[in-house]
C-alpha cells in the first residue's frame, strides 16, 4: 500500500516578505519615488507641512471650535448655503464660466477706458442688441425664479 507523503510548506516570515519587497521597490519605483521627494520638499518648502503639523498638534481645539459653531442655526445655515452653492455651481457649464470670466474681464477692460459715464441712449443700443436680449433674458428668469423663491 502507498504511504501518504508529508508536505510541510517552508514558514513564510512576513517581516522577510516585506523586506524583499522594500528592496526592490526603489528599482521598480524609482521615477515616482523621485516624484515624490519632490513633492515632498517643495511642501516643506512652502511650510505646508509645518501648518500640516500644526493643524494634527491643536485638532482637538480645531474640532471643538467646529463642532462649537456648527451646533449654532448660522452654522447650519452656513453648512446649507455651502452645500446649496455647491448644487448651484454644479450646473455650470465649466466652458460657459470660462467664457462669462473672459467676458467680465473684457467688459471690465472696456468700462476703464471710458471716460465719462456711458449716456442712457448707449446703454438702451447695448440692451436692443441680440447677445444684450439674450443676457436680459437669462437675467429676467432668474430675478423670476428668485421672486418665486420669495414668496414662500
Amino acid at each position: 500500500m502507498a504511504k501518504p507523503i508529508r508536505f510541510r510548506p517552508a514558514p513564510i516570515d512576513p517581516k522577510l516578505e516585506l523586506q524583499k519587497r522594500l528592496d526592490v521597490a526603489p528599482v521598480e519605483h524609482a521615477e515616482a519615488l523621485l516624484v515624490a521627494w519632490d513633492v515632498l520638499q517643495a511642501a516643506h518648502d512652502k511650510g505646508i507641512l509645518d501648518a500640516l503639523h500644526g493643524i494634527l498638534e491643536s485638532k482637538d481645539t480645531i474640532l471643538e471650535t467646529v463642532s462649537k459653531y456648527a451646533k449654532t442655526p448660522e452654522g447650519i445655515a452656513g453648512v446649507r448655503n455651502l452645500l446649496a452653492s455647491a448644487k448651484i455651481l454644479t450646473l455650470i457649464d465649466p466652458e460657459m464660466l470660462d467664457d462669462l470670466s473672459k467676458v467680465v474681464a473684457e467688459a471690465k477692460g472696456e468700462h476703464e477706458r471710458e471716460q465719462t459715464p456711458p449716456s442712457l441712449w448707449t446703454i438702451a443700443k447695448r440692451t436692443m442688441s441680440e447677445d444684450g436680449r439674450r443676457g436680459l433674458s437669462l437675467m429676467t428668469l432668474m430675478l423670476t425664479g428668485l421672486g418665486k423663491s420669495l414668496k414662500r
